[in-house]
């Protein structure tokens, strides 16, 4: 599929050199006593995405999701506080970046302005040697994004900027998919930096940031997928870093909305509904996805599960695929375990905190969240009491750490950053231990799955596929449910979903040359 340079009249967003990916060729809906089925088994974005693409178009949905909620990694579900207040937990903050085009495309299927999203003034940084960064001056198009940071930034001093290797930083400013991989998979996101020699602050501040946002200590991710995300968020995309949160928790705000839009096109939605396994039938025309209730044939299926998921999906649907295929599904590894801590204080954090602030030097802190800032529901709770509720995360936890002592360190992490919250009381928490993000390792590129498998009516999509578009976490998620949804689209003659990516290619052709001619000397 090739992407081209998108007409102004159909800009979604800032940048005029965003790509579209036009829509597959075909009819336009699916019309008939006999219409395909599909079953779409994960509730997530991908699941989501791809289930909404097939229902616009007439396919027979059936949506299977395990947990009794949808949004996977993104979902939410009601619990109640010692007070006796009902209230959303959730597996903690997500940044809604303005470059995910595709995501954003799915949200608006149910908010056409995305006025159920509202934008965060900063992303700050701050690390506990005292340096502070922010990303509200700098500039939002490249390359005097970079400039502006280097130019802004207290973690980039002159002596710094002499001693850095500019020919092994070149590979920021020409990244294009796949040849990234085929340059940097080898390579750890550590090693990468230290090749660069960057300053050990600016490090710290920005590029861990982002290393850490796929859950991965940078010794173990591959540098690859840092370099595309910093050409995905900084060095390609002229939306910048800022961000938007949902106004209310993610189930109200975007799922229970998108769910009732897909039941509207005729699509069923089973939450709280595991797949135990999915089997070709006997006649190749299609598959048994069988439940604890049921089996039901349906002549298509998304396999849109997270890395446990899909790993142990197919583990015990041993007539999927053939022997490589699967191989390459069972070697699928997952991130460290996270926790994130969301607290209800008796008394609120200072004014002037931001809603969202990045941390390195905390320990295991990596970034604080005051819900009340933005999140109706915490603002309430926040309003009646007089407390704050604050959120803490900490990415690639060691996996023999006892929770609680991890816990009491997010804690004094918390402490340390906002001193006023020692004096708070800790009215009611949640902790939750995650360990299903998936893993992009050193060298692990070549060895993900791809939308396609080896059957043409089964595909996969998730934040793990390989794409070959430049996409990242929750985009990557909603652009390979698309990608799916189009797989099995064009089976019908049916026309798919166009899709939009940021740049394919460094923006400038004198940087991209000198990142080619750098490529050339270090091979």
């Amino acid at each position: 599929m090739s992407a081209r340079r998108r007409p102004d009249a159909a800009r979604r967003g800032r940048d005029r050199r965003a790509c579209l990916l036009p829509a597959p060729p075909g009819i336009a809906r699916i019309d008939g006593a006999r219409r395909p089925s599909t079953a779409v088994v994960g509730g997530g974005i991908a699941g989501l995405a791809a289930a909404t693409a097939l229902a616009e178009r007439g396919v027979a949905v059936t949506l299977y999701e395990r947990e009794p909620y949808l949004g996977g990694r993104v979902g939410g579900w009601a619990t109640g506080l010692r007070d006796g207040t009902r209230v959303t937990m959730s597996r903690g903050f997500h940044a809604f970046f303005r470059q995910y085009y595709n995501l954003r495309g799915l949200l608006r299927r149910t908010d056409p302005r995305l006025e159920r999203l509202t934008g965060l003034p900063d992303y700050p940084l701050r690390h506990g040697g005292g340096l502070r960064d922010s990303f509200r001056h700098v500039p939002r198009t490249p390359p005097w994004s970079a400039l502006g940071f280097a130019a802004l930034s207290p973690s980039f001093g002159l002596r710094d900027l002499c001693r850095m290797h500019p020919v092994a930083a070149l590979p920021l400013f020409d990244v294009r998919v796949p040849e990234v991989y085929e340059r940097l998979d080898g390579v750890s996101a550590h090693d990468f930096l230290e090749a660069v020699r960057f300053p050990p602050a600016a490090r710290h501040l920005a590029f861990e940031v982002f290393s850490r946002s796929f859950f991965a200590d940078p010794r173990e991710l591959s540098a690859a997928e840092m370099v595309l995300m910093f050409h995905i968020y900084f060095l390609g995309s002229a939306e910048g870093l800022l961000f938007d949160v949902p106004r209310e928790p993610f189930p109200a705000a975007l799922w229970e909305p998108l769910a009732a839009y897909v039941r509207g096109h005729g699509a069923e939605v089973r939450t709280g509904t595991p797949v135990e396994h999915v089997a070709p039938t006997a006649d190749g025309g299609g598959y048994t996805v069988a439940t604890g209730h049921e089996d039901r044939r349906h002549d298509t299926v998304v396999l849109a599960l997270d890395t446990p998921g899909l790993v142990s999906l197919v583990a015990r649907s041993p007539r999927l695929g053939d022997t490589p295929w699967r191989e390459g599904i069972a070697r699928l590894r997952t991130a460290p375990p996270f926790l994130v801590s969301r607290l209800w204080l008796d008394r609120p954090v200072a004014r002037e905190r931001p809603g969202f602030l990045g941390t390195s030097g905390y320990g295991t802190l990596d970034n604080i969240s005051v819900l009340e800032r933005w999140e109706g529901e915490a603002a309430r709770w926040a309003a009646r009491t007089g407390g704050s509720v604050v959120e803490l995360h900490a990415y690639a936890v060691r996996p023999e750490g006892p929770r609680d002592v991890e816990e009491k360190r997010l804690l004094d992490g918390l402490y340390r950053v906002y001193p006023e919250t020692r004096a708070a009381t800790v009215v009611d928490a949640r902790h939750e231990w995650r360990a299903d993000c998936p893993l992009f390792p050193v060298g692990g590129h070549f060895g993900r799955p791809t939308v396609r498998t080896p059957e043409p009516g089964l595909v996969l999509a998730g934040d793990l596929v390989r794409t070959g578009l430049p996409v990242a976490l929750m985009e990557r998620a909603a652009t390979s449910g698309f990608l799916a949804a189009n797989a099995l689209l064009e089976r019908w003659g049916v026309r798919g979903q166009a899709l939009w990516t940021v740049p394919d290619r460094g923006r400038g052709r004198i940087l991209r040359a000198l990142a080619a001619r750098g490529a050339g000397t270090t091979r």
